[in-house]
């Protein structure tokens, strides 16, 4: 027993020191990094947030036509997943601690729940992409997420607020397969709320990605199973998932 302790008490310690090695990486590469050139450039979104300090990408192979995997993209429910479950209980910690209960279990697809949250569509290319964004304060024990218009968000300037933008979005990679892609920007609106917005992603970033991982994974599994009880045959196995993360700052944001 005394040994089964001590071997807990280091996975602890170790991921105790991982953890914190992340976040004091991950607030000193905060609007930063340059990314270099990628194929995976979004001119769509590009439209709405061409300059940011936080760039999350994240991608995945997925062996089913760019159309069923976009309308799987689209059904599919975040909640589905305990992973998900466990990190959102997680964040409402603080406001169930003040007495607010647990919000009920919502089985809402990828796009209807975050709508019902207040977020809004930027823009759509029908069966490939769709840009969802929003300005808020997350650094907040109780977020409140604010649509914009879309001819207003890029402009957005007021202080005391981050604009975050992401993308769902489908790249045909032959008659039958595709490369599903995410991509999350974020800038703040000015110095103070950079600097809020900078703890907060340093310290709760690693959910973040991991959420996104959950979603390529149960994306991937849908979209395949979909296109094979169309086909009549098998869904193929093989897949590659992959994701990158950069930062950097906007000329002119600071």
């Amino acid at each position: 027993m005394t040994r089964i302790i001590g071997v807990l008490a280091g996975t602890a310690a170790a991921a105790a020191v991982g953890y914190s090695g992340y976040v004091a990486v991950t607030s000193c590469r905060y609007g930063r990094a340059e990314p270099g050139p990628s194929p995976s450039s979004d001119p769509l979104l590009d439209r709405f947030m061409p300059r940011y300090e936080v760039r999350e990408r994240h991608h995945t192979r997925v062996h089913a036509p760019a159309s069923v995997t976009f309308a799987a993209a689209k059904q599919a429910s975040l909640q589905r997943s305990p992973v998900v479950r466990a990190i959102f209980a997680l964040r409402s910690i603080p406001s169930r601690l003040r007495g607010t209960p647990a919000p009920p279990r919502d089985e809402r697809g990828i796009l209807e729940e975050p709508l019902s949250l207040g977020w809004g569509v930027l823009a759509e290319t029908p069966d490939r992409e769709i840009v969802m964004g929003a300005v808020t304060q997350p650094w907040k024990a109780d977020v409140v997420f604010r649509a914009l218009p879309p001819e207003e968000f890029a402009t957005f300037s007021e202080p005391g607020y981050v604009k975050i933008a992401w993308t769902l979005r489908a790249d045909p990679a032959g008659p039958s397969s595709c490369v599903f892609r995410s991509e999350t920007r974020a800038i703040a609106t000015d110095a103070k709320s950079r600097a809020r917005f900078r703890r907060y992603w340093a310290f709760l970033s690693p959910g973040i990605v991991l959420i996104r991982y959950e979603m390529l994974r149960q994306v991937r599994s849908e979209a395949e199973r979909s296109a094979s009880a169309r086909s009549g045959g098998q869904g193929r196995d093989l897949t590659v998932s992959s994701a990158e993360s950069a930062s950097r700052t906007a000329s002119g944001a600071r």
